[in-house]
């Protein structure tokens, strides 16, 4: 059973993300004015004080260069976004390349407006019920129950749910390693 963000899980990831946002020598201002949100947002989720969204977790993890896994490992429950839920369910690690595997549910009437990650970074997504729309903005594609697509998700990417039936899907997201760096995730 999935839970709901917790007061724990809340400092746990922002301690997380200033431990990260330090080891890159990036100020709060910094970090903030590179992923594209306030310094009051960032700061509320350094101090454990703000549950994030999805959008908020993917524009720092992309200016951080890490997995959104990385982030949420010691979390428990769901992050939302405009339109779709997304819940951890493993991350694998190989010498390669990190792999995250979430449960999506893809809500009807909104778009998610994904931005874009790092160089390499491939999603694959595999519809369990119900129909989207989705891969690169002004590239997307109708995916059906049963169902795959995948693409290079290091350009900005949509998710919609279409028709009015919310959508269940899983989603891979691999993210090259960094050979120098080692493991993508943080401990």
């Amino acid at each position: 059973m999935v839970q709901a963000w917790t007061p724990e899980s809340a400092v746990a990831m922002g301690r997380r993300i200033q431990r990260l946002r330090q080891e890159r020598g990036l100020s709060l201002s910094e970090l903030a004015r590179s992923a594209g949100i306030g310094k009051a947002t960032l700061s509320g989720l350094e101090a454990g004080t703000r549950n994030p969204t999805l959008e908020t977790l993917y524009a720092i993890t992309g200016q951080l260069g890490i997995p959104l896994a990385s982030l949420l490992t010691e979390a428990t429950g769901e992050v939302r976004g405009a339109a779709v839920t997304a819940r951890l369910l493993e991350v694998f690690e190989d010498t390669t390349a990190t792999t995250e595997l979430y449960w999506l549910t893809i809500r009807p009437g909104r778009v998610q407006h994904s931005p874009a990650h790092p160089a390499g970074v491939t999603e694959q997504l595999t519809v369990i019920a119900g129909a989207a729309r989705v891969g690169p903005r002004g590239a997307e594609r109708l995916v059906r129950a049963g169902e795959h697509i995948s693409w290079a998700a290091d350009v900005p990417h949509t998710y919609a749910a279409v028709h009015d039936q919310e959508v269940q899907a899983s989603l891979l997201i691999r993210q090259p390693c960094d050979p120098a760096a080692g493991s993508r995730t943080a401990p």
